[in-house]
Formats: structure tokens, sequence, C-alpha cells
């Protein structure tokens, strides 16, 4: 079986973890091997700071004199009160040129009736319709992602009970992005669109930079349906990022919606992958085990890809466990139960200094 990744481009350059077999297409066919790439630097030095900073955040270490690191919101063991973050989704319709039925559009509508932003929309990731209890504590009815950051830090928000950080979800108006060298194949039973990640990306910073509505305190999440970026080979479910002023830089993010049952990156499971590192790591720059403090990669790789099924407004989402910071070597633990992920799945805990 193939087996697909997301990705984390760095501010001063791309990383891709690519660790599928490789990919077919209509067109096309080749291997590739686990790599990493570099692109060029994300901040421009000489570029003025705009006059919205950037995204609340705040610093700690994993154990003292160890390693800092740098997340959404503000200290769960100094602070009693939520931080909402907007998150501006933005669609996008992926067009396939010169092929007819080259047109892999969000607003498609499912079987349940509603379109694949309505059934993002409706998403744990933005709703607060779960109580989440992991191991017979509950962490609140809430969102995943918050759910989960309160679960990282439990022992300092089961007294600071007020701590939360929140998406606040703005849907903006669709926009299209003409792949031309892209292509159409079946990935994981899938029909689905094959795009170069570095054509996406320059063309999604081109789209944000010119939408007046977007600020750097607020959060980018580009949303594609049945659409695999590549580098050279598939599969990549989405990415995280950040670009701009060096100094108040803006953070953004790409999934994709896979609309197969069992497929990677399915319904919201990559959305809940690239929030989740969004979260822990917005700038892409805290070091962790493989050079990232990425939560989500060390679970993409079990059963259903990590993900978890919960059902919300009368759909089952698949959304992906995540690593509390324990597993990246935090001493001591605040993790609820003592556990490693959210799931308290079993993993092979990163050492210190890798």
């Amino acid at each position: 079986m193939r087996k697909g990744s997301f990705s984390s481009i760095a501010a001063f350059g791309i990383l891709i973890a690519l660790t599928c077999a490789g990919f077919t297409s209509s067109t096309v066919a080749q291997t590739t091997t686990p790599r990493f790439a570099t692109l060029t630097p994300r901040y421009l030095e000489n570029l003025v700071a705009p006059a919205t900073p950037t995204v609340t955040h705040w610093t700690g270490a994993l154990f003292p004199g160890g390693s800092s690191f740098t997340m959404v919101g503000t200290d769960p063991a100094t602070t009693n009160s939520p931080t909402t973050v907007t998150a501006f989704v933005i669609p996008v319709r992926i067009v396939i040129s010169p092929t007819p039925t080259g047109i892999f559009d969000p607003t498609h509508v499912l079987p349940n009736g509603r379109s694949v932003i309505q059934n993002t929309m409706f998403s744990p990731i933005f709703n607060s319709g779960i109580d989440f209890v992991q191991g017979g504590v509950d962490l609140g009815n809430t969102q995943y992602i918050d759910a989960y950051q309160r679960g990282n830090f439990w022992s300092n928000v089961s007294t600071n009970t007020n701590y939360h950080v929140l998406l606040n979800p703005v849907v903006l108006p669709e926009v299209t992005i003409s792949a031309p060298t892209g292509k159409i194949g079946t990935e994981f039973g899938a029909r689905v669109a094959l795009v170069d990640i570095n054509t996406f990306d320059a063309k999604l910073q081109q789209i944000i930079s010119g939408n007046t509505q977007i600020t750097p305190d607020s959060f980018v999440i580009a949303l594609t349906y049945d659409t695999y970026l590549t580098s050279g080979g598939c599969c990549i479910g989405g990415y995280h990022s950040a670009f701009g002023s060096a100094t108040a830089p803006q953070t953004y993010s790409h999934f994709t919606y896979i609309d197969k049952v069992g497929a990677f990156a399915q319904d919201v499971s990559a959305l809940s992958h690239e929030v989740g590192e969004w979260m822990d790591d917005p700038f892409v720059n805290t070091p962790g085990c493989g050079g990232l403090l990425e939560n989500g990669d060390p679970l993409e790789g079990l059963t259903n890809f990590g993900g978890v099924p919960y059902t919300l407004n009368g759909f089952t989402y698949n959304l992906q466990d995540l690593v509390f910071l324990q597993y990246f070597g935090q001493s001591p633990s605040t993790s609820v139960n003592g556990w490693f992920s959210f799931q308290n799945a079993a993993v092979a805990v990163c050492s210190r200094g890798q």
C-alpha cells in the first residue's frame, strides 16, 4: 500500500517528508523515496512589519535547560483565560487543464447533502459538540485541537480551567488555482488531482497576500477537494508554514479533503493533523524529533493513518491522534494521565536531543 505524508514548509525553506512508495496517474508512473527538499526563504528581512502583530503565542521549554518551543495562545501555567484566533478558510477549486473533467471543487455536494465546505465547517475542528473524555478525565466540551492542547497541559489546565485556544472560522469566497502541469490519477482508490506543492504554495501565498481581510494575527486554512500535492511523487495531504515579515509572519496551512472512506487524508483527518501541528509549532521553527516539533507525524503510520472516528452533526469524522510534549522528552510531564498522545497510542518515544 502506498503511504501518504504530510509536510511542513519551514519558514526558511520547505521540508517535505515523503514516505510514499510511489504513485500512478493517467499519464505517469514513478517511484520515490523518503527525502527532504528546500526552497527559498519565506521571510523577507527588508519587509516592513505590518501594523497588526502575528498570531498570539508563547514560549516554553521541554525541561529546565532544554529546547524551547513556541505555541499558539498563552502560557497555560500562568493564564486562566481563552485565546480565540480567527481562522480564514479558503476553499480552493483546482483545475487541471485541458482535461474536461479536471475540476476538483470543494463546493461538491456529498452524499449527506452538505458540500465539502459545509461538512468541514460542521466538523469537531470548528464546532464544540463533543465532550472529550480521555481515560476517564473530562477535558471539556470543546473543539478537537483545543481538547488536545488542554490534555497536553492538563496538570496546569486542571487548575486554570478557563484556559482554551479556540478557532473562530470565517469562510472566504472560493478561489481557483489552475494547474496545467498537474495530473489526474488514482490514489488509495480515489480519483484525485495531483498538483506540485511548490506551484500550489506560490499561488496560495499570492492569494493570501492579495486579500486585505487577512491579517497576520489570523490563521489561514486552504481547503482542497480530492487533491494530493506532490514533490516528485505522491502523496502530500497537507502542510503548514509562515511567510511575510520576519517580525510579524502570517501563519497558514493547506489540507485536502479526500472523499473516500479509508483513504489517506479522508474527510478532515488532514485538517486535524495540520491544525494540531500549527497549534504547537506555528512558525515551523521548534526543534524536535526529525528536526521539528511536529505532533502529528509520529502517528500517521498507525491504523487508519492515526485517525479516530468521532460522530458530530450526523457525520462520522476521522480525526488524527496527536502526540503530547512528553513524546518529545518533556520532563516533568504535564499531559493528562501521563499519556504520550491524545488517544494513548503506543509510540516509540523520541529521545532527548533528537
